[in-house]
């Protein structure tokens, strides 16, 4: 879910993927001393973390992914939204809502951080804003893709309330990528990020991606759960 980027098991992929950097022995054979920090520095110094704009958009960022996780796993173990709402649908509809209220006000933070901020020179060029512009064209794709594929209860964690899927879906965006939704967002913001010449939307880009890795992680084995239970009861029957 970004925007209502969702967790779901639609997103598991469990083939293993070959490293690109296997031609090089790994990452362990890079040395980082030689890398050259300057242009991180650089943008580093149009970022002011203090900010309370910033600091606002970070805290958006991050409670979230966390909010979702938690309320989903919640209702998956007591069933409580299903009882106050008197059916599962319902249930998830109304967190759908929520989620996608807190995905606009973080889409708002992100935009007002950036704005209360400078402008890189080196990012105000031609290139940076076509390149932004395609990043967030590629994200939208990706986005709306997944929710076409999922359906709405399949993307706004559906499987967390019993609504499961009859099977699952290996088309497109999920035959080119794991987390298609999760990614998309990110690159939407990253070429939002490009767009504006801001160093600060960068950033928080880079929080954005830290925070649905860290999501992925506990979301996959939990959802896969869900499933595999299913199939344990089905065999049982």
């Amino acid at each position: 879910m970004s925007g209502g980027d969702s967790p779901i098991y639609l997103e598991q992929n469990k083939k293993k993927k070959t490293s690109l950097l296997d031609c090089c022995g790994g990452l362990n054979n890079l040395d980082y001393n030689k890398i050259d920090m300057s242009v991180m520095a650089e943008v580093l110094h149009y970022v002011d973390v203090t900010d309370a704009q910033f600091s606002v958009a970070v805290l958006a960022i991050i409670f979230n992914p966390f909010f979702w996780n938690v309320v989903a796993r919640w209702e998956h173990r007591t069933k409580g939204l299903t009882r106050v709402f008197g059916c599962p649908y319902a249930a998830c509809y109304c967190l759908a809502l929520l989620i996608i209220l807190l995905n606009v006000y973080r889409s708002h933070s992100f935009t007002m951080a950036m704005n209360s901020q400078p402008k890189a020179e080196l990012m105000e060029r031609s290139e940076m804003f076509y390149a932004g512009a395609i990043l967030v064209f590629i994200g939208s794709v990706f986005v709306l893709s997944s929710f076409y594929a999922l359906g709405f209860t399949g993307t706004f964690l559906g499987d967390y309330f019993g609504i499961l899927q009859e099977e699952k879906v290996n088309g497109f965006p999920f035959n080119v990528m794991e987390n298609p939704m999760y990614w998309g967002s990110t690159a939407i913001y990253l070429g939002l990020a490009l767009m504006n010449a801001s160093p600060a939307g960068v950033v928080l880009t880079s929080v954005v991606a830290a925070a649905y890795k860290i999501a992925i992680m506990f979301e996959g084995p939990f959802t896969e759960e869900i499933y595999r239970q299913r199939i344990s009861s089905e065999k049982n029957k």
